[in-house]
């Protein structure tokens, strides 16, 4: 049994809810899985402040659709579970990575106790899409092979162990959510952990939705940059030299072996090696 072809109750709703990721702002890319889920629903309950409602189109005439913006936990969970104990079809639409700052796990913990099963379809993160708009890999050898996800402490605090300055020590690539609204602090913070002053940062603003910004400078500058722009929400916070890949000087840039003629592997034998 798939996500496609869930089993229907006998009284025609689904045997379970269904999370989907709606994907990091364009309609078009919400997974063909997710879609499929949407055009069959009863009952659609999306994150109205972080959705786009043109993904509402693929919603069948007579559905009940619900804004969970200005909802709060209880609200949202009990308008699921009634849905689902009435026999209709429920998608819970939520941002595109459902594994990732969604409040996901709240709502299923909450539906399990009512005997709910839900099962999560993911969508195509933002940080995806930020590397996307800006036309950048997060890893390159001998520069970062290690990507951190994560935000700075504000009204919703982070473990001991996981503030700025920790993270910074890495020198990693560091991608922040929830957190450009700190902008002065973050950069302040990334510097007493290590960053230093010329290090590139990028500030994705809405990846992929029509109104999507792109700010770009350094430790030094950025938060000027970002003010200027008057971004204060709905965006990520990019940071590391990978920024720099396709302006890289040819000596500075290192090659994968994954391609590299002098290098075989399963599928592919190395160049002088007997028999090539």
């Amino acid at each position: 049994m798939t996500a496609t072809d869930p089993a229907p109750l006998a009284e025609g709703g689904w045997d379970r809810i269904f999370v989907v990721g709606a994907g990091p702002g364009a309609p078009d890319l919400i997974t063909v899985r997710g879609l499929r889920l949407l055009e069959r629903a009863d009952l659609v309950v999306y994150a109205g402040s972080l959705v786009p409602t043109a993904l509402l189109d693929a919603v069948p005439e007579g559905a009940r659709v619900v804004d969970s913006a200005g909802m709060a936990l209880r609200e949202i969970v009990a308008t699921l579970a009634d849905g689902f104990n009435a026999g209709m079809r429920v998608v819970r639409l939520q941002t595109g990575d459902t594994s990732l700052f969604s409040a996901q796990m709240e709502q299923m913990r909450a539906l399990a106790e009512r005997g709910i099963p839900v099962e999560i379809v993911p969508g195509v993160s933002s940080a995806n899409a930020a590397a996307a708009v800006l036309g950048v890999e997060f890893t390159l050898p001998e520069i970062s092979q290690t990507v951190i996800y994560s935000r700075a402490a504000g009204r919703t605090p982070v473990p001991e162990g996981e503030n700025l300055p920790s993270l910074a020590a890495h020198g990693a690539t560091l991608v922040l959510f929830l957190s450009v609204q700190m902008i002065h602090r973050v950069v302040e913070q990334l510097a007493q952990g290590g960053y230093a002053p010329d290090t590139p940062v990028a500030v994705v603003h809405k990846a992929t939705w029509p109104e999507q910004r792109i700010v770009r400078g350094t430790l030094e500058n950025i938060v000027e940059r970002v003010r200027d722009a008057g971004i204060k929400m709905t965006a990520l916070i990019v940071v590391g030299r990978v920024l720099e890949g396709a302006t890289l000087p040819e000596a500075e840039f290192h090659y994968s072996k994954l391609y590299d003629p002098g290098f075989g592997h399963g599928f592919r034998r190395r160049a002088g090696a007997a028999g090539v």
